[in-house]
Order: C-alpha cells, then structure tokens, then sequence
C-alpha cells in the first residue's frame, strides 16, 4: 500500500488524542497558583487554535495571547511601500511571496499595481526568480525577501546560486526578521501579560531550541517548541501547565521529530555567510526592535535594493490606520474581536491591517474560524 498524505498527519487530528491531553490539562490546571496566558508566538499556531476550537478545550484559567510572528503582519508600511517604489522601477521584475501582495501600505498595494499593468509576481518559491531572471536578461528582476528565519535560507541560496552562475540581474531587498528579539521586548516592556510561550515549530528547524534557552533565566517563562497539528499544540500546552504546576521555567521541544538543540546548521552556515544583523528594524503596529532583522553583508552591496534603488525608496515611518488594532494584538493585549472594524470595514476582501490579510494574521483566523465568515 502506497503512503497517502493524509497518513503524516491523522494521528496528530486524532479526537480521541486530544480529548485526553485537554483531560491531562483540565486536571494539571487545578494545581495552578494563577491564570495562565500563553503566548503562541506563531501565527501558524494561532490557526491551529482557531480552527481546531482548542481554546475551547482548555480550562478557564487557561487563555492565548497571540504574538507578532507573522511575517507578513508586521512588515511596517514604508517597507512596502519600499516594495511599490522598486516595482515601479523602469525595467523592473518585483516579486515576492503569498500574502505580501495584498498588504496595504501608506496609499496602494502591490496587487493594486500589479492591475495597473506593473510586473509583479507572486513566488511559489525563492528560487523560481533565478528562471525569471534568465528569461529577462534585460530586466532587474527584485527579490522583495520576508520571513523569520523559517525562510530565510532559501533567500541565501538564492543569492548564492545566482551568484554562482554568474547571473546579474538579480537584486534582493531583505526583510528578514528574527524571532528572539521581539519576544524579550515584550517581556521586557512587561505591558502584556504572559506566563510561558508556546515556540514555532518550522523556525525552530532552523534555528534550534538553543535560541530560547534565555527565556527561562531571564524572566522565569517556560518555552515549549511545539508543532503545528493540534495534538502538537494540546501537547505542548500540557508541558507548559506541568512546569508551571512543578515551580519549573525551562525550554522544552514537544516536535522531538524535526527540532533539535542545535538546528540546521548547514542552513545557519549559509544564512551568516551572505547576511548579518542589522543595527534596527521597525515592526509594525510594535516599533523600532533593535538588533531584531538581517541585512545583506557589504560583500553583497551590488545586489542590495536598499542601497542599488536608494534613490527610489522613501524611508520615514508610517503608523497604521488609526482605527486598526494590529499593533495591539501582536503585543498580546487585545484580541481581534476587540477591534471595531473587525469583519465590518475589515476583512480578508477589504483589509485595512496587516493581520487581516495574512493567511497566519490573527485577525484572518478568527475571521475564518471563529463564526464571522458567512
């Protein structure tokens, strides 16, 4: 018999295995000296939430607050406004992945100047801009790079392979951000409440748990690096309440079959051989997070749209529409429903935010999942 998909995963949507975990939690929950929020800081965790109704499972002292690692969520408006300049660009190819497309910044979008006839592409992956590039020898093809560090190696071996060939042509303006910063800047603004963090799983691949490991000195806070199936989460849950119920803060890895101390070091190798950490990067609706983004190396400053197009692209700040929450809910202090435009003047079709758009924003899981979708 031949392997099926739906064979990698059927165990990890078993009800019968859920329902015991959120027993296992139940009971542990009563031990709890205080009400628990977790953080997941993921937006693929947050979808798994919603739309499996796990929160519904939990006990009442148990509750989420969703955090700011969406990729697409937090890229502020003058980066993608960044992104309109450089398509608008003579001769220019801009392409990008998924939901950046659709992300409003100060006055368009990139799919508003997409059908006003500018040619931007929306990549199944990074690498399909090296066929791109070929096939417009004449073109600047300009990669629009976003993601945590989940995706960040494709954008190196982009750059290296392109590089290696000898091809040109391509240019690459980096928006690659890092998970560890904005976590400590929210514990150390200590506005939001949070008792322990659940941690992305597919960052984490790359990464390693190691990166977590000052969390649990710093602030007491338990981190659980957990996968994306519901059982992965509901147990990863369970781990988190069993710390807090044995006096424990420590980093643990619930997704033991892809997640390791140390990572993907290979990936790590070529990430810091094209890229470094640059001094700031502002986050949407959060601000200005220090030492919280990449930038490519000097070495690669003939392929850096930051420095190649500078005197195309606008850098002041540009706040959200005033009556878009976004911030707030990637801080952990609000949830969607506490927005007054949410499903009204917001949705996935007429997003004023960010995490409206996303297909990992919180505000397009509860949107989907949570009743408002007719």
């Amino acid at each position: 018999m031949s392997l099926q998909l739906k064979d990698l995963y059927d165990g990890f949507r078993d009800p019968e295995a859920i329902k015991a975990l959120a027993k296992i939690i139940a009971e542990d929950a009563k031990k709890l000296k205080e009400p628990l929020n977790i953080m997941e800081v993921c937006g693929g965790h947050t979808h798994t939430i919603m739309k499996y109704g796990l929160k519904q499972l939990l006990p009442e002292n148990i509750d989420f607050v969703h955090g700011p690692g969406c990729p697409v969520c937090i890229m502020p408006k003058e980066r993608i406004d960044n992104a309109i300049e450089l398509a608008n660009i003579e001769g220019a190819i801009l392409c990008t992945l998924g939901d950046m497309i659709r992300v409003p910044g100060s006055k368009s979008s990139l799919a508003n100047e997409r059908a006003k006839g500018r040619d931007i592409r929306s990549l199944y992956s990074p690498m399909d801009i090296i066929p791109i590039a070929k096939e417009n020898p004449d073109k600047k093809v300009i990669f629009f790079a976003i993601g945590f560090e989940t995706t960040t190696p494709m954008t190196a071996a982009v750059i290296l392979k392109a590089k290696k060939e000898g091809i040109k042509n391509i240019f690459v303006h980096v928006n690659h951000v890092l998970v560890p910063p904005p976590m400590h800047a929210l514990m150390e603004d200590g506005e939001a409440s949070i008792g322990a963090f659940i941690g992305p799983s597919h960052v984490s691949v790359i990464t390693g748990s190691k990166i977590y490991e000052p969390f649990p000195k710093l602030y007491g806070t338990p981190v659980v690096v957990s996968g994306f199936e519901p059982v992965d989460v509901m147990h990863g849950i369970s781990m988190i309440v069993k710390q807090k119920v044995e006096g424990r803060a420590e980093v643990e890895v619930e997704y033991k079959r892809s997640v390791s101390r140390e990572g993907n070091l290979v990936a790590q190798k070529m990430i810091d051989e094209v890229m470094e950490v640059r001094d700031h990067f502002r986050w949407r609706g959060i601000g200005d997070i220090p030492k919280s983004g990449l930038k490519l190396r000097d070495e690669y400053a003939d392929i850096d749209a930051e420095k190649v197009f500078a005197e195309y692209l606008s850098n002041e700040p540009i706040d959200d529409h005033k009556l878009c929450i976004c911030g707030t809910i990637l801080k952990g202090l609000a949830k969607p429903y506490e927005c007054k435009v949410f499903g009204t003047a917001c949705t996935p079709n007429t997003p004023l935010g960010s995490c409206m758009v996303s297909s990992e924003g919180a505000c397009n899981a509860y949107y989907r999942f949570g009743g408002v979708e007719n």
